[in-house]
């Protein structure tokens, strides 16, 4: 069982230092635990912020740094870049026409990490 991720849920990227929060846009009716659902929608600079400083070298800012410094890993700030949407784990359920987003979906950043939920905002509701 996977809990539903809603608004609040504590997002964090595997090149990043720290945890942002999520924002629900892509709807506002459907509520678990009086918070919006989130949906596999969610996933633009809009609904995630920066995830402190970026550790990729695959990171256009970081690998100018890091080659400013002789090849010292040079971390930059984070600029979100989600490549599409969250990977839905549980297509068939919807919400407001959409997949829902749970805390075992993933969401892969352009420059290679990959944004994962850590906590759901909520534990009341699940998707089966």
């Amino acid at each position: 069982m996977s809990q539903v991720a809603t608004v609040g849920a504590t997002c964090m990227c595997s090149f990043g230092t720290a945890p942002s929060p999520l924002r629900v846009t892509s709807q506002q009716k459907i509520m678990c635990d009086g918070k919006p659902a989130g949906t596999i929608q969610d996933a633009t600079p809009a609904n995630m912020g920066p995830f402190g400083m970026c550790t990729t070298p695959t990171n256009p800012a970081v690998a100018a740094a890091t080659a400013a410094a002789l090849g010292v890993l040079t971390p930059q700030p984070c600029t979100v870049t989600p490549a599409g949407t969250w990977i839905p784990t549980k297509p068939k359920i919807l919400v407001d026409g959409k997949p829902v987003l749970t805390q075992d979906c993933k969401c892969m950043c352009a420059f290679g990490g990959s944004i994962s939920i850590v906590n759901p905002g909520q534990v009341k509701t699940t998707a089966n």
